[in-house]
């Protein structure tokens, strides 16, 4: 299953991010903790690199997320140039409060009165980027809501005299290279409903929880012999669990899906990443060598269509 989710005003929002990194001096990108690089868009780093702006990267909503895999991340992110990887959870103000320290260390140059400090906050739907917005101004100026893409248009505001944020709605991109990331944008609400079937990502996450996390199934859902389980078998316990039934006494898989889906949205399931750089590192070697043998593939039937011609030529 391949999900592509890329509304129109993302579009837009693009090129107006680019006029603008132009007068920005910061980046701030915000990524979700549980699943970072999938969440990071490859086009804010092509914006940022093009203008050789710095990057304050947020590994938001740590709280959701395992510990053992966010260390590995801060890690890997601080061993990149031009950035600075910082962990936290908009639900705490002090995490909050060390944002505009960090930013001012990674561009001394700018913060006084004759030379302000300009910060674009960028980030993909529903990654706590509003939220954040209104934390670090302590009111409410950015919209926030459940649904992926509820910022539509950039908004200028001051942090202080000396500082500006420009927020900048959650842009995806194009295409989406890798069907795992699109799927774990899909399970951690990144993608919208319209763009997804629930019950293909549901299966999706039950797998990955299966090989990563089986302890928390069994701890949420009582399951037994979970080394025997698969991942429909998942969603169904699920469903079974919770007594989901339709009229008839069918099992209600759809309403099993979404709830297992919400279990793990909101963190009841418990501290979850659903990448690390080792699995994220194989899952980019996989996809090259599938890649690979495509094209390969295709440079075959090529040739062979070419040596027919040839031959159906020499035989007229």
């Amino acid at each position: 299953m391949s999900i592509q989710w890329y509304p129109g005003h993302m579009n837009a929002a693009k090129k107006k991010a680019a006029e603008q990194m132009e007068n920005t001096d910061l980046v701030i990108e915000v990524v979700d903790a549980r699943l970072p690089e999938a969440s990071t868009n490859p086009m804010v780093e092509e914006l940022r690199k093009f203008r050789q702006r710095p990057c304050l990267k947020i590994l938001n909503k740590i709280d959701l997320a395992d510990p053992a895999a966010t260390a590995a991340w801060t890690a890997y992110y601080n061993a990149q140039e031009g950035v600075t990887a910082y962990a936290m959870t908009t639900k705490k103000p002090a995490d909050v409060a060390r944002i505009p320290d960090l930013a001012k260390q990674l561009a001394p140059h700018r913060g006084v009165p004759t030379k302000p400090l300009r910060i674009m906050i960028m980030g993909i739907p529903n990654v706590g980027k509003s939220t954040l917005m209104n934390a670090l101004l302590k009111k409410r100026v950015a919209k926030v809501g459940d649904e992926p893409a509820v910022t539509k248009q950039q908004q200028k505001l001051y942090l202080d005299k000396n500082t500006v944020l420009v927020d900048t709605p959650g842009m995806l991109w194009p295409k989406i290279a890798l069907p795992s990331d699109g799927l774990m944008l899909a399970a951690s609400h990144a993608i919208g409903s319209n763009a997804l079937i629930e019950e293909e990502v549901a299966e999706f996450l039950a797998g990955e929880l299966l090989v990563r996390y089986p302890e928390l199934l069994v701890a949420r859902y009582g399951f037994k012999e979970i080394d025997q389980m698969d991942a429909i078998g998942v969603v169904e316990g699920v469903g079974i669990k919770r007594g989901f039934r339709q009229k008839g006494g069918d099992l209600d898989y759809e309403k099993a899906s979404h709830t297992f889906l919400g279990d793990y949205r909101s963190g009841v399931l418990g501290r979850i990443s659903l990448e690390t750089p080792d699995t994220r590192k194989a899952r980019l070697e996989e996809h090259a060598a599938e890649m690979a043998k495509k094209a390969a593939e295709k440079a075959a039937i090529a040739e062979e269509k070419a040596r027919a011609a040839a031959n159906g030529k020499r035989g007229t």
